[in-house]
């Protein structure tokens, strides 16, 4: 199993990836390109899992380099497990790279982080309802302080698959 943290630039994606592999990083650099991304392992069930941070990307249609390092690395890796880390406070502009992952067909697990932020700004984000919307595990994390992290792990095996027109018919659009 391989695990992909994938969202937005600025996102605590290298927060929780330390989180998960307790700063256990190897420093890679794709070919052909000057991108970096860290690639480190943890523990999950008691199996070695490899755990890729993946440079930002706001959409699966790529802008720069950064973003076509993402793309390619999700595209090779189509076995893996996404975590799509998603600024709270930005909820709306995470979803839509989520949703893309999503439609392709990827098992996602998704992690609200700066969970502390949004709380503090009084956000409220109904959790089990997106969980609902979405098919897919939505867990609050503050990757900075490890809030969270613990329930991100234990959710990874309960990602899986969904069909796109289960998402419309649970959220009323078809």
């Amino acid at each position: 199993m391989k695990i992909l943290l994938m969202g937005h630039p600025n996102v605590g994606k290298s927060v929780v990836f330390n989180r998960l592999t307790g700063a256990n990083v190897t420093e890679s650099n794709y070919p052909g390109t000057t991108v970096d991304y860290s690639k480190g392992y943890m523990r999950l069930e008691g199996e070695d899992v490899e755990v890729i941070d993946v440079p930002g990307t706001f959409s699966l249609e790529p802008k720069d380099k950064a973003e076509e390092v993402a793309v390619k690395m999700l595209e090779k890796n189509k076995k893996s497990a996404i975590i799509c880390v998603i600024d709270s406070v930005k909820l709306e502009r995470g979803l839509y790279l989520a949703l893309e992952i999503i439609e392709e067909g990827y098992p996602v697990v998704i992690a609200l982080n700066m969970w502390d932020i949004a709380q503090d700004k009084k956000i409220r984000i109904d959790i089990d309802k997106l969980s609902s919307i979405l098919g897919v595990p939505v867990v609050p994390t503050t990757a900075i302080s490890g809030e969270g992290i613990k329930e991100l792990v234990s959710t990874i095996r309960k990602a899986a698959p969904v069909e796109i027109g289960r998402i419309l018919k649970r959220s009323g659009v078809v």
